[in-house]
């Protein structure tokens, strides 16, 4: 076990699996029972994080912050942190026609990936993909045993930062495991949430009340126990300290590229970002094929051949809809390539199987390590 991990989180640990203080909420009556058919490898309970951070050896665990219910948010960290010789923040750096004022990134530093685990508690697949590749990380195989060993030597290779759950209030609140086999309906009241009369806030509604507090029925696993969708704080001054921990990790991390997982009832895809200047734009659209064409190889869920993301300009008229959120933040806070990725859930509507849950997340990995192994950006003085 990592001694970074301390005493205080190995009783936190023991709470965690014995107490009902992390006791999950159930079904209301007429919903769906939790799964009970869910395979040992799908590993996407709070717990199942908790019992990973105890095993690592390789991987240095620190508790990055605690969330507005008081549980932990966790980062995982492999390779040693390179001195980028910073002088300015980012901002300042590209005011003065540099990045690397902000990072001094030359071929002999490593290349830096953060992976940042569901923002959205409903969303348990990154989670399960993030536990399976800490084990990677740590064994060389996926819990199923599968190997992976051009993936565990990307660790020798770079930094790479791994949060498990960027939500581990919404978490906690959602009663189901996995929305494996059921109907995306209860992953939407679940999710997003209901209003006091019952009915369901939905996407995009519930975005129209920030904090979600008021009419607020069940409180949906999108946002913390503070009504806080992580994914929509107030980025120039963050209610949430999750969402505080999470920026303060690309500043000081400055990596090549951040991934923020989600999920939905879709063929696995990644979403442009907002407000981003078009050169970054332009590496987000070429990572999308080429991850595109990896799920093609692999004959997983995925989209169209000739499938693409836009180059357009954002919000060409009135009223504006491309919202500047937590991957546009994370860009302007560290110059970081940074995307959201949609995954599955394998609700009756898209009929994705555990396993081919499993593997989206870990080519998606393994894509991420391959395009900034190929393609990173230099920032020299």
């Amino acid at each position: 076990m990592n001694t970074a991990f301390s005493l205080s989180a190995l009783l936190l640990t023991f709470c965690f699996l014995a107490g009902s203080t992390f006791s999950q909420p159930l079904p209301e009556p007429g919903d769906p029972e939790n799964p009970s058919d869910i395979p040992d490898f799908y590993k996407s309970r709070l717990s199942d994080i908790e019992a990973e951070m105890a095993l690592l050896e390789k991987g240095k665990v620190e508790r990055i912050a605690y969330s507005a219910g008081g549980l932990p948010l966790y980062a995982v960290f492999y390779g040693e942190k390179e001195d980028f010789r910073s002088q300015a923040n980012y901002n300042s750096a590209v005011a003065a026609r540099n990045p690397a004022f902000f990072a001094e990134k030359t071929s002999d530093t490593k290349p830096v990936v953060y992976f940042i685990g569901p923002v959205h508690g409903q969303e348990g697949e990154g989670i399960s993909g993030l536990v399976n590749l800490l084990h990677i990380a740590e064994t060389g195989s996926d819990y199923r045993g599968m190997e992976w060993p051009e993936l565990q030597a990307f660790f020798d290779e770079f930094r790479v930062i791994i949060v498990p759950s960027g939500n581990p209030d919404g978490r906690r609140r959602n009663p189901y495991d996995t929305f494996k086999g059921l109907p995306e309906e209860i992953m939407t009241k679940y999710g997003q949430g209901t209003q006091q009369d019952g009915t369901f806030w939905r996407w995009p509604g519930a975005k129209s009340l920030h904090p979600m507090k008021g009419d607020v029925g069940i409180l949906g696993a999108y946002f913390n126990d503070n009504g806080i969708n992580i994914m929509h704080d107030d980025f120039f001054d963050p209610m949430a300290a999750e969402t505080k921990a999470i920026l303060q990790l690309a500043k000081e991390e400055a990596p090549d590229l951040s991934v923020s997982l989600h999920s939905c009832s879709c063929t696995p895809f990644v979403i442009q970002n907002s407000h981003a200047p078009l050169f970054l734009k332009k590496r987000i659209a070429d990572f999308a094929q080429q991850l595109n064409q990896a799920f093609i190889a692999g004959d997983l869920p995925h989209r169209p051949e000739n499938w693409g993301l836009s180059l357009e300009d954002d919000d060409p008229e009135f009223p504006p809809r491309a919202s500047f959120n937590l991957v546009s933040a994370l860009h302007h806070a560290s110059g970081t390539m940074a995307f959201t990725f949609e995954s599955p859930h394998g609700t009756l509507e898209d009929g994705t199987s555990y396993e081919e849950l499993l593997d989206i997340q870990l080519v998606l990995y393994r894509e991420i390590f391959s395009y900034i192994r190929d393609n990173r950006l230099i920032w020299e003085k």
